[in-house]
């Protein structure tokens, strides 16, 4: 798709029009000669064909050099092509004749100096065009807000971010290009974009240049040679945009004109099974329109897309939307990420970090040095987006930056860029996020579900859950043929994790990963499921008491409704409830509170549906340690309540 950025074209205020349809206005020069080159400009221009309108152009100023007009659409194909000193130059040429000729030459003009870094001269400039009379209030408004972005740049330049970027290197990066970056949370694998020239390999007959995504693993710290990801995700069109979801499960990613397609471009989706990836599919004409769907991006839990849309009913030229996945596994009416985000330029290249919180973009309609910048914005308390902040210079210049994604750990960003010294005209690099810009620090756990008596791997579902909130974090399934997940954590929080699969009794955990735990240290957790048989045990981890008490704790609701679940699912089902203390205080006592307790997870079973002649309950006291009561850690996983199948 062809983006105009934000341009204050002369021709929009009916000036370039062609002399056969403008007798009434009276053009700078009377030379027939240049006229009639003139015209052919207009013409070509108004079909995009920029080289031959510029060759009318340089043909009609060979005839009158002073012809303003000539100059200014000069100028303006100039700022089309992205050729901006040339544009600027043809601006001045046409100012240098006549500097009151047309006022809003000055508002072109500064934008196409912000476009190479002569901020005062834009600002010399803009200060010019506010010396003229009658103004328009819709000019003035354009004014001022180049003014804004000249001044920020002025500023930013002068006060630059911390900003150190390496180059990925050769196994990464090539004489092709590379962008588009997308990690999983581990940061171990990378999928990204690479556009290479047409080869034995390519599979697009027609493209001159094929985009296909490649792959690579870090291997003890060092990112492995990146390789072709093949069938069925690269196809003889064109992919581009990867979105890998944080678990490494799910890819999101843009294809243009395939075959079954709503519009130009839309959004597709692929899961891996094992080691493979499936048929991609389409997300259907609720996501895609018959506009231009691209760059998704995922949240981590799964159930959030956000992607770019030329969709009707946008602030702008393109705008982010977002997509909410129903409880039916459909994707909702996208919405508009609204005026926090979206503008009336353009807004692009969507990440949202694994915190959920944390929205990184491009846009060219905020505040910036004069191009599409890199911003972010946070979530406030009440779950809207906040006032974007540009990251500054020299992250971004007044040259157009692409997207960047930010790790898991909130510290190390990549992005791509063709700056001088690369492999090829785009590569990949990593920098180190100043702190201020950095998303809340992120961890991830890992596990593997399988089978407790054969050893053989489950697909399962497993539950993250906030005990303090009882909100579901995350909802999924491990991978049928390796039984691993991989799940997103923020910090600093108390979690339980519930695992369960047919014919198994549910695995119940629970855990908190402090702020200072290290990234390359995931927390892992192995997952054995045991089958419903009589004998077997499960201890109830989420089922929780104050000291000395056996009233129920909220925070239980969790691990309870799970166990009323799995009664209901398997109605043969009949258990004993067990409870059991440390060895602090005296036996009896201990006795006591173990049968107390066992007794209150029993009456709230009883009181929510479940028969009591399902049920049995007992307590132990101290007599069945699981571990030594030497330590605190043995004391905390004696003091447990759990049940033990007696009857299927």
């Amino acid at each position: 798709m062809r983006i105009k950025f934000f341009i204050i074209l002369i021709f929009v205020f009916g000036l370039f029009l062609s002399t056969s349809k403008a007798q009434s206005y009276k053009f700078s020069t009377k030379n027939e000669k240049a006229l009639k080159h003139y015209d052919k400009a207009t013409s070509f221009f108004d079909v995009y064909k920029y080289d031959e309108a510029e060759k009318e152009l340089l043909d009609a100023l060979e005839d009158d050099k002073k012809f303003i007009e000539a100059w200014m659409l000069l100028g303006n194909i100039y700022d089309e092509t992205k050729k901006f000193e040339k544009a600027v130059s043809a601006y001045k040429s046409a100012v240098a004749i006549d500097p009151d000729f047309f006022q809003n030459i000055y508002l072109t003009m500064s934008r196409s100096e912000m476009r190479i870094g002569k901020y005062l001269d834009a600002k010399k400039d803009l200060d010019y065009f506010f010396g003229f009379k009658n103004i328009s209030v819709v000019n003035k408004m354009r004014a001022e807000g180049l003014l804004k972005s000249v001044n920020f740049a002025i500023d930013a330049i002068n006060n630059p971010v911390s900003f150190k970027p390496i180059n990925m290197g050769d196994s990464i990066n090539s004489a092709s290009e590379e962008h588009s970056p997308s990690l999983i949370a581990d940061e171990q694998t990378l999928i990204y974009t690479v556009g290479r020239p047409k080869d034995d390999f390519s599979l697009c007959e027609k493209c001159e240049i094929e985009e296909d995504f490649f792959i690579s693993k870090r291997v003890n710290g060092v990112w492995a040679k990146g390789v072709n990801m093949g069938p069925p995700l690269n196809t003889a069109g064109n992919e581009g945009a990867p979105s890998i979801s944080p678990d490494g499960k799910m890819l999101f990613f843009a294809a243009c004109n395939r075959e079954g397609a709503y519009g130009s471009c839309d959004i597709y989706e692929s899961d891996i099974l094992g080691a493979n990836w499936i048929q991609p599919s389409n997300l259907g004409k609720i996501v895609n329109s018959a506009k231009w769907e691209t760059q998704p991006s995922i949240s981590s839990d799964g159930k959030t897309l956000y992607f770019v849309s030329s969709r009707g009913g946008g602030k702008g030229g393109v705008d982010i939307w977002k997509s909410i996945l129903d409880d039916n596994e459909e994707w909702g009416a996208p919405i508009n990420l609204g005026d926090s985000i979206n503008t009336t330029g353009n807004e692009m290249s969507p990440f949202i970090h694994p915190d959920d919180q944390t929205l990184y973009f491009i846009s060219d309609g905020h505040t910036g040095m004069g191009g599409m910048d890199i911003f972010y914005s946070r979530k406030n308390e009440k779950g809207e987006w906040t006032k974007p902040v540009n990251l500054g210079y020299p992250i971004n210049t007044w040259a157009d930056e692409r997207s960047l994604i930010v790790n898991a750990n909130g510290d190390i960003a990549y992005y791509s860029s063709n700056v001088d010294g690369g492999k090829g005209k785009f590569d990949i690099y990593t920098f180190e996020l100043y702190e201020k810009a950095r998303p809340l620090k992120v961890n991830y756990m890992k596990g593997i579900v399988f089978n407790s008596v054969t050893k053989e791997k489950l697909k399962a579902k497993f539950e993250l859950i906030d005990i303090k909130t009882g909100k579901t974090v995350v909802q999924s399934y491990s991978d049928p043929v390796k039984g691993e997940f991989l799940v997103c954590i923020p910090t600093n929080k108390d979690y339980a994790l519930n695992v369960s699969a047919d014919g198994f009794l549910f695995y119940s955990d629970n855990f908190t990963i402090v702020d200072n735990h290290s990234n390359t240290d995931p927390f892992l957790k192995n997952v054995p499921l045991h089958p419903i048989k009589i004998g077997e045990k499960v201890v109830l981890k989420n089922i929780f008491f104050e000291t000395a008490k056996f009233d129920l704790k909220e925070e239980s609701q969790i691990e309870l409704k799970r166990l009323i679940a799995l009664m209901n699912k398997n109605p043969k089902l009949k258990i004993e409830i067990g409870g059991h203390t440390d060895n602090v205080g005296a036996p009896a006592y201990n006795l006591t509170l173990s049968q107390n307790r066992s007794k209150a997870v029993y009456d709230y079973l009883t009181q929510n549906g479940i028969v009591a002649t399902r049920l049995t309950y007992k307590g132990y006291g101290e007599t069945k340690p699981l571990e030594s009561n030497a330590t605190e850690v043995g004391r905390a996983n004696n003091r447990r309540t759990e049940f033990t199948v007696i009857g299927n």
